[in-house]
């Protein structure tokens, strides 16, 4: 049998002060959140041949890539509270509404990241590692949006967005060295935009709607090739 390459990986060694994904959580509205707080760790190296570990290093990247780019606009930059994976409906709630399975979403009201860990690990074994960096890209740059006051009339404006700034930091990682593409990643992120795109009818007018997989992934890649400039951020 043939061994299936990983696709992006860090190329980096440094001490890690990453957040370790708690187990469980609950956030009220409001209240920032109570349950399994996040606990700080150290490793010579991120080991990315995991799911684990390739979620650790994407939050780290981004942690770092929003450091950098909110220092130029002179704003401190404050990551968010907790990553949370979890595994089943209902698990974990933002406010007072419950998170569904096969999902994952920015919560304002607690200031966390949380997904389904076992969708999670399909798109990680199905579409591949790259799928991981999108998605927590993605929701990274929605804590961003949070904390810089953007306004959006649509749902879709908003979504897109995060999904060119998603674009923005993986592309200017691999341009400075910090991440190196294998073949078959820009596939595998392509096809993660699919698999997160509408549903064909979607209004793109509604609450909810996140866009086309050609909106996602012409979006995706205006970031990835243009950097933030062409996120409107």
């Amino acid at each position: 049998m043939a061994r299936r390459t990983r696709g992006i990986r860090a190329v980096w060694l440094v001490a890690v002060a990453a957040t370790m994904l708690a187990g469980q959580a609950c956030a009220g509205e409001g209240s920032g959140g109570t349950g399994s707080e996040t606990v700080a760790t150290s490793s010579p190296a991120v080991d990315t041949t995991t799911l684990a570990g390739d979620v650790r290093a994407a939050i780290e990247e981004s942690e770092r890539y929003w450091t950098e780019q909110l220092s130029k606009r002179g704003i401190t930059f404050e990551p968010v509270r907790q990553v949370i994976p979890y595994t089943s409906a209902g698990e974990v709630t933002c406010g007072s509404e419950p998170m569904q399975s096969n999902n994952a979403a920015y919560c304002s009201a607690g200031d966390f990241i949380a997904f389904d860990a076992a969708w999670a690990q399909q798109g990680y074994d199905k579409i591949g590692d790259a799928f991981i960096y999108y998605l927590l890209g993605h929701e990274y740059a929605h804590a961003i949006q949070v904390r810089l006051g953007g306004q959006y009339q649509y749902t879709i404006e908003q979504e897109l967005q995060a999904d060119c700034m998603a674009g923005a930091m993986l592309g200017d990682a691999v341009r400075n060295g910090r991440l190196e593409l294998e073949d078959g990643d820009i596939q595998e992120l392509q096809r993660g935009l699919i698999a997160v795109a509408d549903q064909p009818g979607q209004p793109w007018f509604a609450e909810g709607s996140h866009g086309t997989a050609e909106q996602r992934n012409e979006a995706f890649f205006a970031g990835y090739d243009g950097s933030l400039d062409a996120c409107k951020l």
